[in-house]
């Protein structure tokens, strides 16, 4: 277990907060703190191997497990490791995640630092928990020389990751021709990883074309497989945002149907696919004069590029979402947009399907939604209801994530979890404010719905609402409506979503949102909206969203944590004081629960448990009790 004085992980960077690691050693121990600066760390670090402490080293490195930490640290004392070496220190220690400083050298493709490591004994086969390779590091970085000297003494070229890919997959893929001919060199087998990619189409899926042209002349490499590298490398290149081609994705694609059709007894044929209509319901060409009918087609061979990948790809594979969404943005640009929310809907639902986290899909979705709206194009409730849909699926898996982190009860994994669940809290409160935005869309669509299609929109609302997520801060989608400092995206969004909305607010409390929600400041809803600045000039949306609480239930007598009413929190004289005045209704049992909480009255236990709750947000001593008075004489 860590100390109770331990930093603890979601410290800021620069809070100068200590921590003391030995309390077996005798001698006096340094503590560090996180404002210290990596030459600092070095200067710790040097001390710790000079002085041959092993036991401070390794906890030191508990909470700086980072291999660029290493990695910054052997690269800038390296030509004075002797004199640690020569005095213990553990050439082949690692971090929580089992990197070792041999294999921080080989990402960095220090081979003098290497060549040393190796003399003293580092151990060149030690992997990471992902089972990753020195080997493999130095592949991906494309550190030929590294990878020369790892395979001369010993380094296993087809040792593979615990996803499946070996150093040539790495190489591959990152275009390092030189290095994959080394490991060829070595008998590098061509190995298909877990999601069934080879070296070969892991390189064409990143448009590496010397990595592709080099490899489909290997005899390895079957006809079938030289065939499906080519198209994939053609139809990649088609729909790539950085490597975008469309002259040498038509030359792929030729060569390899020309490829198909070289043994006139024996040709490949494509298989037969069912058309996707997010792709126009494109059918492949399946012959040359049909390919080259589509030559001067750019459309059609963009259309054509994606129905292969993803016949070659399948589903499942995470790559295959990113050229589509591409293609789709390229449509949004144009102004195309029925062809842009085809594409990217069907991207979504890829994503979705993989359990792919789709914030920033969810996201472009409000923002193409606000682009048409702005410049008169008709938004459907289908495609709409479709994407807000997906958001509540996306909330429904945060929740999830959330509820069940990991095994906290094993110290070693305290602040990978800690971690993971600050990245699914940052991922909530994106797509909670996101579906805020898709709600305040879709209420402008409303309108026009039937009486069916409103009550599938409330249906979901309800879902939405049951799931009781919050912000950081405690505030819920009903806060954030009512919120004029609610984040509003700055790409077309802020054009359509504006708050505190109006209709927005209605629709949640009509789909039952809790009106008497509190935050973390204990604020609910009504606080928040009674300190809107705009009230003169917004005075409708103020009224209406005041009334809309009131009359569905909102207590205009809850306190926040500064001992507030929301009519106490309002500036005084104000329009927000002034319509709150006129639409208070305090009923008995607020008046008594106010009265048990002015008066301290001793409650919990002879009172049903039920009202506890109730009671707990009426007031905060004694001190009120004036102030209540006064209010009630204003009745």
């Amino acid at each position: 277990m860590r100390a109770r004085n331990a930093a603890p992980w979601w410290l800021p960077h620069g809070v100068g907060m200590k921590k003391s690691f030995g309390s077996s050693s005798t001698s006096s121990i340094p503590t560090l703190s996180r404002r210290e600066s990596l030459n600092s760390m070095d200067t710790l670090l040097r001390g710790l191997l000079l002085f041959g402490a092993q036991h401070v080293l390794k906890k030191t490195l508990f909470y700086y497990p980072s291999a660029i930490m290493i990695k910054g640290f052997i690269c800038k004392v390296a030509p004075s490791t002797n004199e640690r070496m020569t005095s213990g220190a553990d050439v082949n220690h690692s971090t929580k995640t089992n990197s070792t400083p041999l294999r921080a050298a080989c990402f960095d493709g220090r081979l003098d630092i290497v060549k040393y490591l190796t003399c003293h004994k580092a151990d060149i086969h030690l992997a990471n928990k992902y089972n990753n390779t020195c080997l493999m590091i130095a592949a991906y970085k494309g550190h030929v020389d590294v990878v020369s000297f790892l395979l001369r003494n010993g380094a296993n070229p087809n040792e593979r990751a615990l996803c499946g890919a070996t150093a040539l997959h790495f190489s591959a893929e990152c275009g390092y021709l030189e290095v994959v001919k080394e490991l060829l060199s070595y008998n590098a087998i061509f190995y298909a990883n877990d999601t069934g990619m080879t070296p070969i189409k892991s390189a064409a899926e990143r448009t590496q074309q010397k990595v592709v042209a080099y490899l489909v002349e290997r005899p390895e490499i079957s006809k079938e497989e030289q065939v499906e590298a080519l198209e994939l490398l053609g139809a990649s290149l088609a729909n790539d945002k950085e490597n975008y081609n469309i002259s040498k994705a038509y030359k792929y694609l030729h060569q390899a149907m020309a490829l198909r059709f070289s043994d006139p007894d024996r040709p490949i044929m494509k298989p037969a696919v069912p058309p996707i209509p997010a792709y126009e319901n494109w059918v492949e060409t399946q012959t040359l004069p049909e390919l080259e009918a589509i030559a001067g087609n750019t459309n059609s061979l963009h259309m054509e590029a994606l129905v292969i990948r993803e016949r070659i790809l399948g589903v499942h594979n995470h790559e295959l979402p990113h050229p589509i969404i591409y293609r789709g943005a390229v449509f949004a640009d144009n102004a195309r947009f029925d062809r842009c929310l085809e594409l990217w809907l069907h991207a979504l639902k890829l994503r979705q399907k993989n359990h792919i986290p789709v914030v920033k899909d969810l996201l472009r979705f409000a923002q193409v939604f606000s682009q048409m709206l702005h410049v008169g194009v008709q938004v459907t409730y289908v495609q709409v209801i479709e994407v807000l849909a997906a958001a509540i699926i996306e909330l429904e898996r945060n929740k999830e994530k959330l509820a069940k982190p990991g095994p906290k009860d094993e110290p070693e994994t305290v602040m990978v979890i800690c971690c993971f669940m600050y990245k699914i809290l940052d991922e909530i409160e994106s797509n909670l404010t996101t579906t805020l935005y898709i709600l305040t869309i879709l209420t402008k669509l409303m309108k026009k719905c039937n009486e069916e299609e409103k009550f599938n929109v409330r249906r979901m609302v309800f879902a939405l609402n049951q799931l009781q997520l919050t912000l950081r801060n405690g505030q819920t989608l009903l806060h954030l409506a009512c919120n004029a400092e609610t984040p509003v995206d700055d790409f077309h969004t802020n054009d359509i979503c504006k708050f505190p909305c109006a209709e927005t607010t209605r629709l949640l409390i009509r789909c039952g949102a809790n009106v008497n929600a509190m935050d973390n400041e204990r604020n609910t809803p009504l606080h928040v909206i009674v300190n809107y600045h705009k009230a003169i000039s917004d005075f409708l949306t103020l009224h209406s969203i005041i009334t809309d609480l009131t009359e569905n239930g909102a207590h205009t007598d809850i306190v926040n944590n500064k001992g507030e009413t929301p009519l106490e929190s309002s500036t005084t004289g104000s329009v927000a004081e002034i319509i709150l005045k006129t639409q208070i209704k305090i009923s008995l049992k607020c008046m008594a629960a106010n009265a048990v909480k002015v008066n301290n009255i001793p409650y919990r236990g002879l009172v049903p448990s039920g009202l506890d709750e109730f009671i707990e947000l009426h007031g905060k001593g004694i001190e009120r009790w004036e102030t209540y008075k006064a209010e009630l004489n204003t009745l």
